[in-house]
């Protein structure tokens, strides 16, 4: 048996009659593009977050640039983010031509170390990007306050964070436009790629219903540029629909999961050893992964592909460190916290139908494996 971070058969057996019924649904409407199944989830979608304007796009890179590109960010603009994330994250930025500036993260929960935001904004910033990475939400009251005294834009990052909450409010609720990504790995995943902006600005709306239709208002007149092919597919759409009636529910098993690993791995725990995930105060955590550190972790990692245990590590580099993105302003050392735990992340296996014997076999592996390094 071969055990991987994430798997999506078992999901897929036991709700395999509702999403087939739903490709059949559209495959029979008449309609495949931008049709009834787009506009349903994205009521669906905005009324799940408190009533926000949704707009589907094709993929969570595309929902990151065109937010940024309806929220008026461009070529000479700076946004303030963090290295580690995603790659796209950055690429989003890039693509827009403005310019990423990096503040690094704290070391117990890896999210944006929002003390050092206030000291990197210039007169050239024009928002701020903070992810809410793993599947919790970044501190966003100080990020708020420096928005509204500073006159920026935030656009919250939630690739990673599908209902997770802080202190009660929705990720992708708090920042003046959010960004999502229903890659198949998420926690609102798709079978395919898919995305989503959400704003409660009815001015961000439009511009972006324009920018993922070829900056047209009417079919075959532009009305703004730049204008991109960028629109949900229909499929996907009407998949998601169907999923997110049991989002909560995926978070709960993924809950579920996580406390398993807690029980049986907190006696483990230790600064110079294995260290847990920590969930951040007033957070509600939906743990997109389950990431733990170990400062020897690519020795753990290889011992337990011993046992058929293969692990991804979230992010093994840096994004400032990458040589398609490097800058001279971040050289070695200049994200330390970043640098550190990049060398010490790994995930362990999380979704929602990961069953309990794969888990406690991973579980008993990881013990013997750290018992020996």
């Amino acid at each position: 048996m071969t055990i991987r971070v994430w798997d999506y058969l078992l999901e897929y057996g036991k709700e395999r009659e509702d999403l087939l019924a739903g490709v059949e649904q559209v495959f029979s409407s008449g309609r495949l593009v931008l049709g009834e199944s787009v506009e349903a989830f994205e009521t669906d979608f905005g009324a799940y977050h408190g009533g926000r304007l949704c707009t589907g796009v094709d993929n969570g890179t595309n929902a990151l640039k065109l937010a940024l590109e309806a929220l008026s960010v461009g070529p000479g603009d700076e946004v303030i983010t963090v290295s580690n994330t995603a790659a796209p994250t950055v690429l989003a930025i890039v693509s827009t031509g403005a310019t990423p500036v990096f503040v690094d993260v704290r070391e117990d929960d890896f999210l944006m170390d929002t003390d050092q935001v206030e000291a990197a904004i210039t007169a050239r910033t024009r928002a701020l990007l903070p992810v809410h990475l793993y599947g919790q939400c970044v501190d966003m009251a100080p990020l708020r306050g420096l928005a509204d005294r500073y006159g920026l834009k935030i656009l919250e990052d939630c690739a990673q964070a599908h209902g997770a909450r802080h202190h009660d409010q929705l990720a992708g609720t708090m920042g003046d436009a959010a960004a999502f990504s229903f890659y198949p790995t998420k926690v609102l995943g798709a079978y395919g790629d898919g995305g989503a902006v959400i704003t409660a600005d009815e001015d961000v709306q439009r511009n972006l219903r324009q920018l993922r239709y070829y900056g047209m208002d009417t079919a075959y007149y532009v009305v703004r540029v730049p204008g991109h092919n960028s629109r949900l597919d229909e499929v996907q759409a009407e998949i998601l629909r169907r999923k997110l009636r049991r989002l909560d529910e995926y978070v709960e098993r993924r809950n579920a999961v996580a406390r398993r690993y807690e029980e049986q791995l907190a006696d483990l725990s230790a600064p110079d050893g294995l260290r847990l995930p920590a969930t951040a105060p007033g957070n509600r955590h939906v743990y997109y992964v389950y990431v733990v550190r170990h400062p020897r972790r690519d020795a753990v990692l290889e011992a337990l592909k011993e046992h058929d245990i293969f692990l991804n590590i979230s992010y093994p580099w840096p994004v400032h460190t990458m040589s398609g993105l490097a800058d001279p302003k971040y050289p070695a050392g200049s994200l330390p916290v970043t640098e550190k735990v990049a060398g010490e992340i790994f995930s362990l296996p999380m979704y929602p139908s990961l069953p309990e014997s794969v888990q406690e076999h991973t579980i008993a592996a990881l013990r013997e494996v750290l018992a020996a390094v």
